[in-house]
């Protein structure tokens, strides 16, 4: 497995400022399918990056594969919680807590931590004086709830659930491994902002995942668990981000055929349910409007936007730079071409 030993990366989005360069934004592209082959690329498709927040779906796999959604009556909206890095927003925070309330538990068994909720943080909002918040309201707390869940029903201790030799831990390598395509043995592994196991994996297995995971029951191992975790995601976008963000005006724009997930520090995934394909792609910098505008480019260089796509996606281009006064003073560009094949 590739360890990155020289950087292949590529100018995706490129800033000028009157006609001038003056900002790159570099990183790789994978567009894969269910079978892992290598569809289009930009720089390193096998760059490995640490999947952050897109693994989520993922992680619930040792849970859904057990039946937990059934056995605790989970519905729909709080399966997309267990995928979700929410705003903390009240909707978020309801459905966290019935997901402990049919687990039998409080939210002090979350060990997710807690933060500001991202619907001022990721807004870049100021939360109001005397703002009260817990752990319900950390934007992993929806996978975290589904964690304990599967704790209960396996009869697994609880206050260690997030340690790499927990039991809950090892099924989800297990899991993830056999997603994605690798052996197990082959992650590298982090602790993520939640503190939960993260797996850094190459950016073609990553996409060919979530390939798998929008393939829904036309996969041959998860089926039924990738099905109702991908139409539990695109049902409610709002539960799997919030009011502002970028895959739930993804995941609208696709009109339930894109499955959405976004990872911190530049991570970004989106798979087709009707094309069995999916695209991973990793900006270097990590920035943000960067890696929104590159997804939405390397969407519209593959096919999958129409005309009313493109129109509804072109705010997350953010193609014009406008200053505190409103006057235009430079342009943000893609700067690739998609390669076909390997």
């Amino acid at each position: 497995m590739r360890h990155n030993a020289g950087m292949k990366h590529l100018p995706l989005i490129e800033l000028t400022r009157g006609g001038t360069l003056e900002c790159q934004h570099l990183g790789s592209v994978a567009v894969v399918n269910t079978q892992g082959r290598l569809l289009a690329h930009v720089g390193d498709p096998h760059w490995l990056t640490f999947s952050r927040s897109t693994l989520k779906a993922l992680q619930a796999l040792p849970f859904m594969e057990a039946g937990g959604p059934a056995q605790f009556g989970f519905s729909t909206r709080q399966v997309a919680m267990m995928c979700a890095s929410h705003n903390g927003e009240a909707m978020h925070v309801t459905e966290t807590q019935g997901m402990l309330d049919k687990a039998g538990l409080t939210y002090k068994a979350l060990r997710c931590g807690c933060h500001v909720p991202g619907i001022f943080s990721y807004l870049d909002k100021a939360p109001p004086p005397g703002l009260e918040f817990d752990e319900r309201h950390n934007n992993c707390s929806g996978k975290h709830a589904g964690f304990l869940a599967y704790c209960v029903q396996q009869g697994l201790s609880l206050d260690d659930y997030i340690a790499p030799e927990h039991p809950l831990q090892k099924a989800i390598r297990r899991d993830v491994a056999r997603a994605a395509g690798m052996d197990a043995n082959d992650f590298k592994m982090g602790i993520d902002g939640c503190s939960a196991p993260n797996y850094a994996l190459p950016l073609a297995n990553l996409a060919r995942a979530y390939a798998r995971l929008a393939s829904g029951t036309r996969d041959g191992e998860f089926g039924a668990s990738f099905s109702a975790l991908s139409e539990a995601m695109t049902a409610h976008p709002e539960l799997v981000s919030g009011t502002g963000r970028n895959d739930l005006a993804f995941m609208r724009a696709g009109r339930g055929d894109w499955v959405t997930k976004i990872g911190a520090d530049g991570v970004q995934v989106v798979g087709s349910k009707s094309r069995g394909e999916a695209v991973a792609l990793k900006i270097i910098d990590a920035n943000k409007v960067a890696s929104h505008a590159a997804t939405v480019e390397v969407l519209d260089q593959l096919g999958w936007l129409d005309d009313a796509q493109r129109a509804e996606l072109a705010p997350w281009r953010a193609q014009e730079i406008v200053n505190a006064r409103g006057l235009l003073v430079g342009e943000r560009r893609p700067a690739f071409l998609l390669q076909t094949g390997g």
